[in-house]
């Protein structure tokens, strides 16, 4: 699906692999470790955060925040920042990184771009994240939906920006360029992790169908920025992160999202190891070397983590950018 999911920060164990080959995958050898103390975060309990709750319940929304448990929740609700997740709460792929229930997809919700549009005016909401499931049983895989809830956010919250996290519309022909043309201010895909792991940790998407569409986003509008991103930690090497960077930019990419990824289950792809912040740092590092206009990279970095504070981040730089090529 277009959001990342990951486990319950407040956690305080998971499960690692064992780094033996002959080992590695029986289910009756899990080792239990500590979560490192960046991982950490403090149970949500702010009268911010159950107002945002209220917000969302009342108007009968579903957010990426609770389905894909993120442990940011109680730093961003606090802020009255929730991210909506469109078209149901039920996925119809089975990647193995993913929290969000899989199964028979709900019917789509005729009212739900004003239910949003409204919950993003009570909020206040600067800039609005939209994510979804991924709905391969709709003949566009929901990218009509997409487009009416763009438009029913310009005309209630006009002065608020737009990120959508789309699913991939594998086999949905013109699905792309219906939301395209609706104009969200950034359009969000995620390739999640290297091709090599693709068969096991996102088995109904494609690499290099992603990297396409995005490349596709450029073409029909220049305007839009573009942003994706990895999770690191589940089994990846660092000559396969730079080469997805170079893949990334040769698909003129602007903003790359690295963040760890915890794992919901014991069912779920196990947790290679946790990436220190040190390398994280690294990454950051030869990201912007490789021309990104933006790079957040952290532990705790999610797809729209700090969003509103990194769009400006993003006009920003291509600003300076176009300003800099005059």
């Amino acid at each position: 699906m277009g959001a990342r999911s990951i486990s319950r920060g407040m956690d305080s164990t998971t499960t690692v692999k064992p780094r033996h080959p002959e080992k590695a995958h029986r289910p009756d050898n899990p080792v239990r470790v500590g979560k490192p103390d960046w991982i950490r975060v403090k149970a949500p309990v702010s009268p911010e955060y159950a107002e945002t709750k209220r917000i969302v319940r009342e108007r009968g929304l579903v957010t990426v925040c609770e389905e894909a448990a993120c442990p940011n929740i109680g730093e961003c609700w606090k802020k009255k920042h929730a991210t909506m997740m469109i078209l149901g709460a039920v996925c119809t792929r089975a990647c193995s990184f993913c929290n969000v229930a899989t199964g028979m997809p709900d019917k789509l919700d005729p009212h739900e771009p004003e239910k949003v549009a409204d919950a993003a005016a009570a909020m206040g909401l600067q800039h609005v994240v939209i994510t979804s499931v991924d709905r391969d049983d709709l003949d566009d895989g929901g990218a009509e939906h997409f487009a009416r809830v763009i438009r029913a956010l310009r005309e209630r919250c006009p002065g608020t920006t737009i990120e959508v996290l789309t699913p991939d519309f594998l086999r949905k022909e013109g699905a792309l360029e219906i939301v395209v043309a609706a104009k969200p201010d950034v359009f969000n895909h995620n390739l999640e992790t290297v091709p090599r792991l693709y068969p096991t940790i996102r088995p109904g998407a494609r690499y290099f169908h992603s990297l396409r569409l995005l490349q596709r986003v450029k073409e029909l509008d220049p305007t839009l920025f573009t942003k994706s991103g990895l999770m690191v930690g589940l089994g990846e090497n660092r000559l396969e992160i730079m080469q997805v960077m170079d893949d990334m930019r040769s698909a003129e990419i602007d903003f790359l999202t690295i963040g760890q990824y915890l794992q919901p289950t014991p069912k779920h792809a196990a947790l290679d190891r946790f990436v220190p912040p040190a390398e994280f740092d690294e990454y950051a590092a030869t990201a912007k070397a490789k021309g990104f206009l933006l790079v957040a990279s952290s532990p705790l970095t999610r797809s729209s983590y700090h969003a509103d504070r990194d769009f400006a981040a993003l006009r920003a730089a291509r600003e300076a950018k176009l300003a800099a090529a005059r």
